[in-house]
C-alpha cells in the first residue's frame, strides 16, 4: 500500500461522485433482489447501473476477479464470486460495489434480506450496521484509528458476535485500497494513525454470527465463516473533515 493521502476540496469533490454512483448501484441492487434471482443477476444490475453512469466497476478485474460486485450469501463472508446460485425466501445477501470516475474510487457495501428472514439473522444485519456507524462517529480529526476500530468491537464483542480478523478496512482515494488499513477489532499495542483533514477512509465490520474463524474456498476469491454461521458486511467510504466525517458513498 502507499502511503497516506491527503485529498484537496477537489479531490473529495470528485470522491463524492464516484461514492454516490456505488451507494446508488448497491442501493438498487439491493431493492431488486427477489427469490429466484442468480448471484449473476444482482452482479449485472449493478454492472448496468455504474457503466450507465459513465463510470467503471472497480471491482472487475481487479486481481483477477470476475464480477462487478461481490455477492455474498449467508455464511459466505466476503468476495462471493456472481454465478448461477439461485436467491431463496430468508438468505441474507452481501453486495459489495465499486466505482471508479474521474481518477477516483467508491467503495460500499451492505447485507439485504430476501424475503422474511429470521429475527436471528434481522439481528445480526441490525448490529453489524449499527457498528459501522458507531465506527463513524469515532472518526474525527485528531481521533487515533484504533478509536474507530475499538467502536465497532466493543459494540459486536459485547452482544456475542465474531469480528473477522484476516480481512479489514482500508484508506481510498485514487487507488481502491490505500493506506491506512482499518481493522475492525483493537490491535495490542497499536495505536494506529492520527486522523487527519482530507483523510479518506473505508470503514467495514464484517461480522459473524459464531466465532471469528474463517476459510477461504477452492475458488482462491469466496470467504466462508468456519462455523457454518451467517455472516454480515456494512462498508461506507467517508472523509474526515473538521466539521465531522462525511460518507462519501451515500446515494443520495
Amino acid at each position: 500500500m502507499s502511503n497516506i493521502t491527503i485529498k484537496s476540496k477537489t479531490d473529495l469533490e470528485k470522491m463524492r461522485i464516484a461514492g454516490r454512483i456505488a451507494g446508488r448501484a448497491l442501493q438498487l441492487a439491493g431493492q431488486s433482489l427477489a427469490p429466484g434471482m442468480t448471484t449473476r443477476d444482482v452482479d449485472k444490475i449493478v454492472h448496468d447501473y455504474i457503466t450507465s453512469q459513465g463510470a467503471v466497476p472497480s471491482f472487475l478485474g481487479y486481481g483477477g476477479f470476475p464480477g462487478s460486485a461481490c455477492v455474498s450469501v449467508n455464511e459466505e463472508v466476503i468476495h462471493g464470486i456472481p454465478g448461477s446460485r439461485k436467491l431463496k425466501t430468508g438468505d441474507i445477501v452481501s453486495i459489495d460495489v465499486g466505482a471508479y470516475i474521474n481518477g477516483f474510487h467508491g467503495d460500499t457495501c451492505a447485507t439485504f434480506p430476501v424475503g422474511r428472514i429470521s429475527q436471528e439473522a434481522q439481528n445480526l444485519l441490525d448490529v453489524t450496521k449499527a457498528s459501522l456507524y458507531e465506527g463513524i462517529a469515532k472518526a474525527l480529526v485528531g481521533a487515533r484509528l484504533y478509536e474507530v476500530s475499538s467502536a465497532v468491537e466493543q459494540y459486536c464483542a459485547s452482544r456475542g458476535y465474531g469480528i473477522v480478523r484476516e480481512y479489514c478496512g482500508h484508506g481510498i482515494g485514487r487507488d481502491l485500497h490505500e493506506s491506512p488499513e482499518v481493522p475492525n477489532y483493537v490491535q495490542a499495542g497499536r495505536k494506529g494513525v492520527r486522523l487527519q483533514e482530507g483523510m479518506c477512509i473505508c470503514i467495514e465490520p464484517m461480522i459473524n454470527m459464531k466465532g471469528d474463524a474463517i476459510r477461504v474456498c477452492k475458488d482462491g476469491w469466496t470467504v466462508r465463516t468456519k462455523s457454518g454461521s451467517l455472516s454480515a458486511h456494512f462498508e461506507h467510504a467517508i472523509a474526515i473533515t473538521q466539521n465531522g466525517p462525511v460518507i462519501l458513498t451515500d446515494p443520495e
